[in-house]
């Protein structure tokens, strides 16, 4: 299951799905891609980075995957492991237990790579069909994101409510260290403004 987002909540979901898994036979992992590291971060980082938190939340580690690590030491300068490789582990650890996947900001990952982590994400839902995915983004990638997890997708569009934005916004107001830097009129445009542009995105 995907689902997408318009406003932020994704930290919500994941709370409750760790928490949810502490008590379960369950793994969670998480990965955010940041606007600002978008060069870094390749499929290959990405899909690493989930396998190393999948594979720490584990009692033992699966044989070939410590032996898989053990051989890529064993090369010069230490090689790392081939997204094909990562994609089959992540497989492997997945088909065993209650796996979530949650990606955030989805979004903000360069589109050359986009394509490629969506293609490797379905590889991994075809070996493990209990796994599960959160990917959270801004709307304009969900008819990517269909197409390449046809199917597999429940895409959900979460919309702030105004009023809701204002109340946050007042109480975060009220807790400035420095009010004398606000006159009434910058407040009033703040409370206006904000939520007009949140509704638009």
């Amino acid at each position: 299951m995907v689902l997408l987002r318009t406003c932020d909540v994704s930290s919500l979901v994941i709370d409750e799905l760790c928490d949810w898994a502490r008590g379960q036979n369950a793994v969670v992992a998480c990965f955010y891609f940041d606007f600002a590291t978008q060069k870094e971060q390749s499929i290959s980082t990405v899909l690493g980075s989930l396998l190393k938190q999948l594979v720490g939340g584990l009692e033992n580690i699966p044989a070939n995957i410590t032996e898989a690590f053990r051989d890529q030491k064993k090369t010069t300068g230490g090689r790392r492991l081939e997204l094909r490789e990562v994609v089959e582990m992540l497989q492997d650890i997945s088909s065993s237990r209650p796996t979530f996947i949650c990606i955030d900001a989805l979004d903000e990952c360069r589109a050359e790579y986009r394509a490629k982590l969506l293609d490797s994400l379905k590889q991994i839902l075809h070996k493990s069909p209990s796994m599960r995915i959160f990917l959270a983004g801004r709307l304009h990638i969900r008819d990517e994101v269909e197409k390449h997890l046809a199917g597999r997708v429940a895409a959900v569009s979460i919309t702030p409510a105004k009023g809701d934005i204002i109340r946050f916004l007042r109480a975060k107001l009220k807790e400035d260290t420095t009010p004398e830097a606000m006159d009434k009129s910058l407040e009033e445009d703040i409370i206006k403004n904000i939520p007009e542009t949140a509704s638009q995105l």
